[in-house]
């Protein structure tokens, strides 16, 4: 096994570790925010690391550590369409955002910004389509209606997951320029030549 791929493999267990660490610590301080006009949607940070892993490793780093997601708050709570939701939502984030990451400069950041947000909201306007009439047990018509509520929530935690999972990106690629080196970050060493 390659050095990169070790590095690879390890570094997705920490991120994956991460997203449990923060879900379950953000669940029991009670500091998940509840979104104000839908406090069935919380703000939380668990994005974060799911974002910074496809930045530092790629898209199946990025899914496995979805996954992961997935595991540990049914793990938790039992909420088995909960967790689908959050998972599906923080990896059509990431999955938009590696659509448009091949792009460099200004364009790619914001491009990639852009279409992880509107992949993110799309996927979601159609799960909760299905979701909210089927298990929540909401009319159809009452789910219509949320719609533009769950997009403005998931135009804003798309944002925050993206944006800040990048500043730490950047932050470690200045801390750690072996990351580059490693093959880790193809998008980085891209840009530098």
């Amino acid at each position: 096994m390659s050095e990169a791929r070790t590095a690879k493999l390890a570094g997705t267990a920490v991120l994956g570790a991460m997203v449990i660490v923060l879900d379950y610590s953000l669940k029991f301080s009670g500091l998940k925010i509840p979104f104000p006009w839908l406090p069935l949607l919380k703000f939380d940070f668990t994005g974060i690391p799911i974002a910074l892993s496809l930045f530092l490793y790629g898209l199946p780093s990025g899914a496995i550590t979805s996954i992961v997601a997935f595991l540990g708050i049914v793990l938790r709570s039992g909420d088995f369409v909960g967790a689908s939701m959050k998972a599906l939502a923080e990896f059509s984030t990431i999955l938009g955002v590696a659509l448009f990451r091949k792009k460099s400069g200004m364009l790619g950041k914001v491009g990639a910004l852009a279409l992880g947000i509107a992949v993110r909201v799309a996927v979601m306007t159609l799960t909760s389509l299905a979701v909210f009439p089927v298990f929540y047990q909401t009319p159809l018509d009452a789910a219509v209606l949320l719609l533009p509520l769950i997009g403005v929530f998931n135009v804003a935690m798309g944002f925050m997951t993206v944006s800040v999972g990048y500043l730490l990106y950047e932050a470690l690629l200045r801390r750690v320029p072996s990351l580059v080196g490693a093959g880790l970050s193809r998008t980085r060493s891209k840009e530098k030549t």
